[in-house]
C-alpha cells in the first residue's frame, strides 16, 4: 500500500477553522516521562490550549519526553504548577467545566458525556489516579468504557482517546462550524 501523507494531512484542514480546542489538560502525579510526551504529542495533534504539569509530573527537557513527543513538547503551550487545588479552582472561576478521568463509581461514560467548554481534563498517577481532594472540586468523572480484562488504559492512550473524542464533540456542537466529514469534502472537492 502506497503511503499518501500529503493527502492525509489535506483531510486535516476541514479542522482549521476550530483554531484552539478549549480544553487544557492537567496531569498530577504522572509518574512516566514517556507517558508525559505521549501527552505532549496528542495534545499537538488536537490542538489543545495547554498542558498544565503538576506534583512531580515531569517536564521539559528530557530526552524521554523528547522520545514520545517528537518535538511537540516545543510546540505545545505547557507550565509547571506549584498549586494544584488553586490552578483547579481558578480554571472553575474563569468558566471552565472541571473533568476528572478516573474510574470513579458515579464516573459518566466519555460518549455519553456533555462536556461544556473550556474544559480543565485532570488525569492522574498511573496507579493511584486523582486523590480524593481533587475528585472533590470535579464537576464530572468521566470514565473510558473498558469491555476486557483490564480495567483501565495507559495513562496517555486514554489521554488521546479523550482528546479526539472532545475534538468531535467540539465539531458536532457547532462551535468552529467544522464540517463534520473532512474526508468527504475534500474528496468531492478532487471529483472533476
Amino acid at each position: 500500500m502506497e503511503r499518501l501523507p500529503y493527502e492525509a494531512a489535506a483531510l486535516s484542514t476541514a479542522y482549521d477553522r476550530v483554531g484552539t480546542l478549549p480544553v487544557r489538560v492537567v496531569l498530577h502525579n504522572v509518574r512516566s516521562l514517556y507517558n508525559v510526551g505521549a501527552f505532549f504529542r496528542s495534545a499537538d495533534a488536537v490542538g489543545i490550549d495547554r498542558l498544565v504539569l503538576s506534583g512531580f509530573t515531569g517536564q521539559p527537557p528530557h530526552k524521554e519526553i523528547t522520545k514520545t513527543a517528537l518535538g511537540a513538547e516545543n510546540e505545545v503551550s505547557w507550565e509547571p504548577c506549584q498549586d494544584v487545588l488553586t490552578h483547579v479552582d481558578q480554571a472553575r472561576a474563569a468558566g471552565h467545566e472541571v473533568a476528572a478521568v478516573e474510574t470513579s463509581r458515579h464516573a459518566v461514560d466519555l460518549f455519553a458525556w456533555k462536556p461544556s467548554f473550556p474544559i480543565c481534563l485532570l488525569f492522574g498517577n498511573e496507579i493511584e489516579g486523582l486523590d480524593d481532594a481533587l475528585l472533590e472540586r470535579c464537576d464530572v468523572h468521566v470514565r473510558l468504557p473498558m469491555r476486557g480484562l483490564k480495567h483501565s488504559l495507559n495513562v496517555a492512550t486514554a489521554g488521546g482517546v479523550v482528546l479526539y473524542e472532545l475534538l468531535r464533540k467540539y465539531c458536532v456542537l457547532g462551535e468552529p462550524q467544522v464540517e463534520c466529514d473532512p474526508v468527504q469534502s475534500v474528496f468531492d472537492s478532487r471529483i472533476p
